[in-house]
């Protein structure tokens, strides 16, 4: 049998796009919202596809985070007063929501789960979002 779950999670964090011109070139935060599904088939004895304490511990990672482009200058200037989570390119919410995705696919393999992320949108703002179907 085949299930799919939902997982809403909010976390606050800060970046900057460094191939951006305008406001969002400079350092700035959000309130994150990543909403997630998660389809495979569940645990035959628990009937648990994923715990949805895991996919919040995955999201989690980026919580009170400096989240910045590896390629940007300010990334050393920071780590000497606060750890950054870099990113392979500016760190968008399309680019989140594909590194989110990645990282609870990871998840699920590494739990022996076999289900995968079907769709994930992150907000950026209350009117704002990046959609990834897969």
């Amino acid at each position: 049998m085949t299930v799919r779950i939902y997982k809403e999670v909010e976390f606050d964090a800060s970046h900057r796009l460094l191939q951006y011109e305008g406001k969002c070139h400079n350092l700035h935060g959000h309130r994150f919202r990543v909403e997630v599904w998660i389809e495979g088939v569940p645990d035959p004895g628990s009937c648990i596809l994923l715990d949805y304490a895991r996919i919040k511990q995955v999201v989690h990672r980026f919580d009170h985070q400096i989240i910045l482009n590896a390629a940007d200058p300010m990334v050393t200037a920071i780590e000497a007063f606060h750890p950054v989570v870099v990113t392979g390119g500016d760190p968008t919410s399309e680019l989140l929501a594909r590194i989110i995705a990645d990282d609870l696919d990871a998840e699920c393999r590494a739990a022996g789960v076999d289900a995968r992320v079907t769709r994930i949108r992150v907000w950026e703002s209350p009117n704002a979002c990046a959609e990834l179907d897969r």
